[in-house]
């Protein structure tokens, strides 16, 4: 039995169908929404990312591709895992560029916010931090939801070492963008950046919050004293 077979028969042994049904709900995997067709197990993140501590070593790119291709939404959770785990302890440029490229190639299987989420920023963000982020506007133009959320949330770690900019150029150019889940990447990103430049945040907020969705808007607002938030969001 191939290691990725086993990952998924060990995955699938600790399913929960009650759990499931409440995480379909919540992910929305219902018609016409985001995540249309998705099933899961109902795995807590605990168990998923204990069974991606335990084979992400032994575990090759072909284990964590069949794991990327899955029908279950845990299975590519772990697979996630994994690439972080293994960028992580990467020791060798050569082995963070194979790691970086594997993903960039499979982006679209990290098909759910939360995949992206714990992910991007950890891998694409670390490996492009120090070199041209062009990959980023490539990313932000892309037709998949998932790439484009991809794009900003990479620049967290960018944002954590004081480097705001890609996030700003960014978020422009989401600003009419159509989907709320684009909205809340945008203002979750741009928060982040206001903790580290408030004035340059400001700055941001006085040119394009008449023009922000209010869902992105809110989101960047949320550590303003109230009397700031309330004269940013007048201007909608």
């Amino acid at each position: 039995m191939s290691l990725s077979k086993q990952i998924l028969r060990e995955l699938e042994a600790g399913q929960n169908p009650a759990k499931a049904a409440q995480m379909g709900k919540f992910f929305k995997t219902g018609k016409g929404e985001y995540a249309e067709g998705d099933v899961f197990w109902g795995l807590t993140s605990a168990q998923v990312q204990g069974c991606a501590k335990k084979y992400w070593k032994e575990a090759s790119f072909d284990d964590i591709d069949a794991l990327l291709r899955a029908r279950h939404h845990e299975a590519r959770s772990c697979a996630v895992f994994m690439l972080v785990l293994r960028f992580g302890a990467a020791k060798t440029e050569a082995e963070r560029a194979a790691v970086f490229s594997f993903f960039v190639e499979r982006l679209p299987f990290a098909n759910n916010w939360d995949l992206i989420d714990i992910s991007v920023h950890k891998i694409i963000g670390a490996y492009l931090f120090g070199r041209e982020p062009n990959l980023l506007y490539k990313l932000a133009k892309s037709k998949n939801l998932w790439e484009q959320r991809a794009a900003v949330v990479s620049t967290m770690y960018f944002i954590k070492r004081g480097k705001l900019d890609a996030t700003f150029t960014l978020c422009e150019g989401f600003l009419t963008h159509p989907h709320d889940l684009m909205h809340k990447a945008c203002g979750w990103m741009l928060r982040e950046a206001g903790k580290r430049d408030a004035s340059a945040l400001c700055a941001f907020l006085d040119k394009f919050a008449a023009r922000m969705p209010r869902t992105m808007l809110r989101y960047a607002l949320e550590k303003f004293p109230r009397e700031q938030r309330a004269h940013y969001m007048a201007a909608k």
